[in-house]
């Protein structure tokens, strides 16, 4: 529940383009601090997440839609907004949105063919490790 939270204050913060230092800042903390609450290393108190919420600009029922549903949550949900944390993630995906489908589909495609072949690359470079010498 932690991360999913702290997932929802990230993908907000940077949605609206502030930085954790920004944020930190409206809220009195330091922005290692708002590293942690973003990370799920940290539980963030209902008070902190008002005052978070109202840096973000946002209800605070806007960050805690990802619990509608809590009984109906599944691993899927919380690999997603864990994966959403991957450096890059946000960036990249606002970015995909702006291309134009055909773009799209090429891009993945081109994605899918490096994924396939870092995985050859790497079984090879196993194998060799693998091999007595």
């Amino acid at each position: 529940m932690d991360i999913a939270l702290g997932a929802a204050v990230r993908i907000r913060r940077r949605t609206i383009g502030m930085s954790q230092e920004a944020l930190a800042e409206q809220c009195g903390v330091s922005f290692q601090q708002i590293q942690k609450y973003e990370n799920g290393a940290n539980r963030i108190s209902f008070s902190r997440l008002v005052q978070i919420s109202r840096a973000l600009r946002c209800r605070v029922t806007d960050l805690m839609d990802v619990f509608d549903g809590a009984d109906k949550e599944t691993a899927e949900d919380l690999d997603l907004l864990t994966r959403m944390r991957t450096p890059g993630a946000l960036e990249l995906l606002s970015a995909y949105e702006k291309l134009a489908p055909e773009i799209r589909a090429s891009l993945v495609n081109l994605v899918r063919a490096l994924t396939v072949q870092q995985a050859a690359l790497a079984a090879a470079a196993a194998g060799k490790q693998a091999q007595p010498a």
